[in-house]
């Protein structure tokens, strides 16, 4: 398996590549349906709609945290996560835009 050569792609690129890197996975998905559909969430609540182990949650949350997709503060023990509203908007305008951007070609395939 080859090292990933990132230099050679752009900011944008590399951007989106993340993101989607981010969004590969079911669980992470359904995370962030839930924190949507609660506007809020604390993790526990994850272990109960989910049904994965803590830890697994744990490791979801910090690749969604590190993306910067979600945001959180610590309250005592809980951990409460929601969406970064402004990074949200931004991929969505990164996805519409690399979606809008192919025009099909006629009579190609």
């Amino acid at each position: 398996m080859g090292i990933t050569k990132s230099e050679i792609f752009n900011k944008q690129q590399n951007r989106l590549a993340t993101i989607l890197k981010a969004l590969a996975h079911p669980a992470r998905i359904a995370i962030l349906q839930h924190i949507i559909k609660s506007q809020a969430c604390i993790c526990n609540d994850l272990v109960e709609e989910l049904g994965l182990a803590q830890a697994t949650i744990s490791q979801h949350l910090r690749e969604l945290k590190n993306t910067g997709i979600i945001k959180g503060s610590i309250e005592g023990a809980s951990i409460c996560y929601c969406i970064d509203e402004k990074v949200w908007a931004q991929i969505g305008k990164e996805l519409s835009g690399f979606f809008t951007s192919f025009t099909p070609a006629k009579g190609c395939c």
